[in-house]
């Protein structure tokens, strides 16, 4: 009928709901992919039981899933012997397009067998010692296999929290003989980007570091204010220590309010711990404005180094993001957090994965005077979040004072060294030009704290640039030289080299010359070696085989970027002929 209107949904809403429907069907659709690769990955593991160590009385929990393009899956799995879960026993299953197997990552080499999984010790007995130990509060107790030393062993893990063994409230996981009531190994969780020998030898030298702080230098930031209900996502700007002003996206909770919070990265947050050791994210303080403009530029406001935080950990989740397709830190959508000032003359910077946050101190009055809120070192730290979810490399031992060792410790730093570098390349903010040089920004004598060209330039750390036999019990910032040398040669090269102004010349141990394939392929060739082939126990030798069967998935084993791979690694003296035929046994 003329003159007749009829009320129809607008066209916008009708896309958003067809949309939505399309990725609520894309990701059951996925869900159900990977429930089936799963399936086929548990089947494997125990059809093939001579190859993964998987026993009759076991079990397998699954702690990832991936699916490459080129047709391969992988489930990572953690280990459970009669109900108890074992420390150590990780491995992971590889399985073709067809779910047919193809091969097994495992972290150890023998079976698991103990005469009885009932302990003479009790929970609370074990509770007692581990606090004792690690002069801390227990918290969380459970009966688990120690794998990691050989020779398994029924024991208490117990997670030991604001422990006077560090200098803070640091975490541990303790773990205890369930029959004798040893302290089988102590492990800080929160592991600091300045190592606790390096902090000693700083002092001893009487070194003050002077940060390159108040850079005068701009990247383009436009403030404003969000349109509609709130809250809602809002473009602001904010003035960092370390790069000047830098681009936020906040969240505006009101006409004129605003908090640090960044709705389109996963809600990735900065708090403030006002000086406390605050005992998780959520006791820390948002930052509120009642503009979009945060920070002065100087630590005279505390905002200031909740600038440089919040700008470290979104560049960090956009570089794995738009570089590798990983969805925040645990690859779960969430975005990571951040506390500043946290605890009382703290020079340090942390991974956290009790609160799954980065904590940084605002220095020790000391040898540090600023917050260490640069952005390699969110980078760092952060990508220890990722190894966390992933491969998970366990030092060997810790000693007292809390250093770390072994090969797959120093692997564990050397990624993070890597990808802490590749977030700056991705970055690429002109006031903080990308380079191949770790902590530069802190204001050393030797101008940065450790470099991936020729590692030994570290005199701070001893850090070394070729394997060795030593290699297994080095101390793992010392150690990460190696294959953090590895992946240098692998992008960039041998011999000399200019990047972005900072001058290069890489050696090689057998005096090889190396031609690099590029930094965007050498990071995703290490990327999917840490993600498919690398398990908690992982060392030099092994990271070599994982990085070229990486190389063959991509590229394929006749490529160049193969032969490089293997090169590379010839190149800082890890070969196929110098394999150590068996792993040295695990101090205890």
């Amino acid at each position: 009928m003329a003159g007749t209107a009829t009320a129809t949904p607008s066209s916008g809403v009708t896309d958003r709901a067809r949309e939505s429907a399309r990725a609520s069907a894309t990701t059951a659709a996925t869900a159900a992919a990977k429930a089936e690769v799963v399936k086929a990955a548990r089947s494997a593991a125990a059809a093939h039981a001579s190859a993964t160590g998987v026993g009759k009385t076991e079990t397998l929990t699954v702690k990832d899933t991936l699916i490459d393009p080129e047709g391969k899956r992988h489930v990572r799995f953690a280990r459970v012997y009669r109900g108890v879960p074992v420390v150590g026993g990780d491995l992971v299953v590889h399985l073709d397009a067809k779910h047919n197997y193809l091969g097994v990552t495992r972290a150890i080499h023998h079976q698991i067998s103990l005469p009885t999984v009932t302990p003479k010790l009790s929970a609370p007995q074990a509770a007692a010692k581990a606090a004792s130990s690690a002069d801390g509060k227990a918290g969380r107790t459970e009966l688990v296999v120690d794998a990691t030393a050989g020779t398994p062993v029924l024991a208490y893990r117990v997670t030991v929290t604001d422990s006077r063994s560090t200098e803070t409230g640091g975490i541990h996981s303790v773990v205890v003989d369930a029959a004798s009531g040893k302290v089988l190994s102590s492990t800080p969780l929160t592991d600091g980007f300045i190592s606790p020998q390096l902090k000693s030898k700083l002092r001893s030298t009487g070194q003050k570091a002077t940060p390159q702080t108040g850079s005068k230098a701009t990247v383009p930031a436009k403030g404003g204010k969000a349109r509609g209900s709130f809250p809602a996502p809002a473009t602001g700007s904010g003035s960092s220590l370390f790069v000047g002003k830098v681009p936020l996206t906040t969240t505006q909770t009101a006409e004129n309010s605003f908090t640090l919070k960044d709705p389109s990265r996963g809600g990735a947050e900065t708090r403030d711990a006002g000086g406390k050791e605050i005992e998780s994210f959520k006791d820390g303080k948002p930052f509120v404005h009642a503009g979009n403009s945060w920070g002065n530029g100087t630590s005279s406001d505390p905002t200031t180094a909740a600038v440089d935080a919040q700008y470290g950990i979104t560049s960090t989740l956009d570089f794995y993001k738009s570089t590798f397709g990983r969805n925040g830190i645990k690859d779960d959508g969430a975005g990571p957090n951040a506390v500043v000032h946290f605890g009382d003359k703290v020079g340090n910077a942390f991974w956290s994965p009790d609160c799954s946050c980065m904590l940084y101190g605002d220095g020790d009055g000391e040898t540090f005077k600023q917050a260490l809120v640069a952005l390699d070192v969110t980078g760092h730290e952060l990508t220890h979040g990722v190894v966390e979810a992933t491969a998970d490399f366990q030092p060997t031992r810790v000693d007292a004072r809390q250093n770390q060792f072994g090969e797959a410790g120093s692997l564990n730093e050397s990624f993070a060294d890597i990808f802490g570098t590749a977030v700056e390349f991705k970055t690429n903010n002109p006031a903080n030009p990308p380079n191949y040089l770790i902590g530069e920004k802190l204001g050393l004598d030797q101008k940065f704290l450790r470099r991936l060209d020729e590692p030994s330039q570290d005199k701070l750390e001893g850090t070394v640039d070729y394997w060795d036999s030593g290699s297994y019990d080095r101390e793992v910032h010392a150690g990460s030289g190696v294959s953090s040398h590895a992946f240098y040669l692998l992008a960039e090269g041998s011999g000399k080299k200019t990047v972005n102004g900072v001058e290069y010349n890489s050696p090689t141990h057998d005096g090889s010359t190396v031609s690099g394939i590029g930094r965007d392929k050498a990071e995703q060739i290490f990327y999917r070696a840490l993600t498919r082939y690398m398990v908690s126990t992982t060392d030099f030798h092994e990271a070599r085989t994982a990085t070229l069967q990486a190389a063959a998935d991509i590229y394929g084993a006749d490529s160049t970027e193969y032969k490089t791979v293997d090169k590379a690694w010839s190149a800082v003296n890890v070969t196929e002929a110098n394999t150590p035929k068996e792993k040295p046994a695990a101090k205890r």
